[in-house]
């Protein structure tokens, strides 16, 4: 069958089946790049050439949900941490005040089909990184409260409680306050997402959650070794314990070849006093700069295409999902340049002998029932248990 054959049916499986989105940083992009100013970064027009996002490429992309990462770097701590966080909500919020007719607030899963159904884009939120509570289970509940869905237990650093991926090991996994921070957001029904966390301290929370958790963002590490990335023990894992691993589309995590080169291009950014992740325009001369002295490897649907196949081989195809980190990274897969890109990416498995009902999964199926399944843990843990009010001075000792 020919390339728009499957290319027909993609867009034809996501009308029915839209792609839950588990990461998209569009919220620290306006932050960095227009200080909020939503009249400079207008996601109701095309936005290409500033931001891998808006509202045109989103409903050409078949996307019927996101989570919305409101971010915060680790170089911002303790209540500073905290501001910036509760700024990257309000920024979300009023998102959605100004685009009621496609972005529809979603809390729950009941809330996301009720968005699909009406066709607009369910919008929920995630907090990537666990220094954004600042070791207090009461802020944590709080940002519940705001509607953040789910809680990355760290990003590229360590928290106090918890061991990053890209830092050296500092608690060995999880302290029995991130062991506590885990049991509390059972409790609450905020989703723990796994991405960016070391393997230690993925085994250590599958062991104690009770509720399905989540891997915003990540892919598989058999098919490119890099610690962001999940070993198959863990998928393993993550299928006994009913999470779903959501496939990243960063080129540095998933194509072998352009780790070497991302850590040169990274060096080039900070020879230039600039931070690597960052995207704005200014940032993205100097990566184009370097690219046209030292073109990239390529990653392309294919690449991303053979982590999904392992994944859905080592889970099961009830326990994966997409992720594709737009407007968090400088660099995206060819046919995957924007958020108007997934009908490349089903395509591409449709062409290989994915079935109709395997992609509805992938895209829609697994990601709702997680987050009806932690509901469901959260209504019976909290008949049983109040909040907790431990703090990490009680349960880790004094701060060393």
């Amino acid at each position: 069958m020919s390339s728009e054959h499957h290319l027909d049916r993609a867009r034809r499986l996501l009308a029915d089946h839209p792609v839950v989105d588990g990461h998209n940083d569009l919220p620290w992009a306006l932050r960095e790049q227009v200080g909020y100013d939503l009249d400079a970064r207008d996601i109701a027009t095309d936005q290409t050439g500033t931001l891998h996002t808006d509202i045109p490429r989103l409903r050409a992309g078949g996307v019927g949900a996101q989570f919305w990462s409101v971010y915060v770097p680790t170089r911002l701590t303790g209540d500073d941490a905290v501001s910036a966080t509760l700024e990257q909500i309000d920024v979300v919020a009023e998102l959605l005040e100004r685009h009621p007719a496609d972005l529809a607030r979603a809390l729950t899963a009941d809330d996301m089909e009720k968005a699909r159904a009406e066709g607009r884009i369910a919008s929920l939120m995630g907090a990537e990184g666990g220094h954004s509570i600042n070791n207090s289970l009461g802020t944590l509940r709080a940002l519940h409260t705001l509607g953040v869905r789910y809680m990355t237990l760290t990003h590229n650093d360590n928290t106090d409680w918890a061991d990053s991926a890209t830092d050296s090991p500092r608690v060995g996994g999880l302290s029995e306050f991130g062991r506590e921070v885990v049991r509390e957001m059972n409790r609450i029904g905020m989703l723990v997402d796994l991405s960016h966390v070391a393997a230690t301290t993925m085994r250590d929370a599958l062991a104690v959650s009770v509720a399905p958790v989540i891997f915003s963002h990540s892919s598989a590490r058999a098919v490119c070794d890099h610690p962001r990335n999940i070993p198959d023990d863990v998928l393993r894992m993550l299928a006994a314990n009913g999470g779903v691993a959501m496939a990243t589309f960063v080129p540095k995590f998933v194509l072998p070849a352009a780790v070497e080169w991302t850590l040169a291009a990274d060096r080039n950014m900070r020879e230039h006093g600039l931070h690597h992740l960052d995207t704005t325009p200014a940032a993205m001369r100097i990566h184009a700069d370097f690219e046209a002295a030292r073109p990239r490897p390529l990653a392309t649907v294919a690449t991303i295409a053979d982590h999904l196949d392992h994944m859905r081989e080592v889970a099961g195809v009830d326990h994966i999902g997409i992720g594709g980190d737009y407007d968090g990274t400088a660099f995206l897969p060819q046919a995957l340049e924007d958020v108007s890109g997934y009908p490349n990416l089903i395509a591409e498995l449709l062409g290989r002998g994915w079935s109709e009902r395997d992609i509805a999964k992938l895209t829609w199926q697994n990601a709702v029932r997680v987050l009806r399944d932690a509901e469901a843990v959260s209504r019976d843990l909290s008949v049983r248990l109040g909040p907790s009010h431990a703090t990490i001075e009680q349960l880790d000792g004094p701060a060393r």
